[in-house]
């Protein structure tokens, strides 16, 4: 199973977000062709209500150490609740700040 599969089943069971997008951004920084090191994360879920940001953070990367020690160098997150979405008009994007490791872009 492809450590994507791996976040996305761990993150389904642990948070049954009413929405989510996992995309392995790895292709744009330099490492091999078919890595899994960074992802970008948008998830809504029900359980994030009543906590901070950080926290929720945190509950994410509680989900997933496993994972995180397996090989995943960058984790760009938004967590939402259902009501942050639908007061965002349900149009969400992540964009992730720039890798310092050395991008495609940067060479």
């Amino acid at each position: 199973m492809s450590l994507q599969r791996r976040i996305e089943d761990k993150l389904l069971a642990g948070l049954e977000p009413v929405r989510m997008r996992l995309h392995n951004e790895s292709h744009l920084h330099a490492v091999a062709p078919g890595s899994e090191t960074h992802f970008n994360l948008i998830v809504v879920a029900d359980a994030f209500e009543g906590l901070s940001r950080l926290d929720r953070q945190r509950r994410v990367y509680t989900l997933l150490a496993e994972e995180m020690r397996a090989g995943v160098h960058a984790l760009t997150m938004k967590t939402l609740t259902p009501a942050e979405l639908e007061a965002a008009g349900s149009q969400v994007e992540n964009a992730a700040p720039k890798c310092l490791g050395g991008s495609k872009a940067s060479r």
